[in-house]
C-alpha cells in the first residue's frame, strides 16, 4: 500500500532495503520527445517535462539528454538546457570525451 505525500512522493515501506521506500509517480519528470540520435561517443535525446507539480521552481520544459559510453565501466550522462548556455565549473581532472563510444561494456542503459 503506498500513498502520495508531500510534493507528489508517493511513500511505501518494502522490506527490501534495495528499494527506495518514497518514489514519483510515472506522472511526474521527463518523457522522450521523438528519437534517440547516435553520436559518436553515445547518443542524445531530446525529453520534455510532463505537466506535473514543480519541485523547485523554474523548470526547464525542453531539456537534452546526452549520453557517453566513456570506458567498458564508466557511462556519462549530462542533462542540460538547449536554448541557454550555462556557466560550467572547470575541473582539472574532468575534461571534455572525445573518444568513439567504447565497446564491451559492463553495463546497458536503457532509455
Amino acid at each position: 500500500q503506498s500513498a502520495c505525500i508531500l510534493r507528489g512522493c508517493c511513500w511505501s515501506p518494502e522490506s527490501d532495503t534495495s528499494v527506495p521506500w518514497c518514489f514519483f509517480s510515472s506522472n511526474h519528470g521527463y518523457k522522450v520527445d521523438g528519437s534517440t540520435r547516435s553520436t559518436q561517443a553515445g547518443f542524445e535525446t531530446t525529453l520534455t517535462r510532463l505537466p506535473s507539480p514543480s519541485l523547485f521552481g523554474n523548470d526547464i520544459n525542453t531539456v537534452l539528454l546526452t549520453g557517453e559510453y566513456q570506458t567498458p565501466n564508466r557511462f556519462r550522462f549530462k542533462i542540460t538546457d538547449p536554448k541557454t548556455q550555462r556557466f560550467e565549473v572547470p575541473h582539472e581532472h574532468v575534461q571534455s570525451f572525445t573518444g568513439p563510444a567504447a565497446s564491451n561494456l559492463n553495463y546497458k542503459v536503457d532509455v
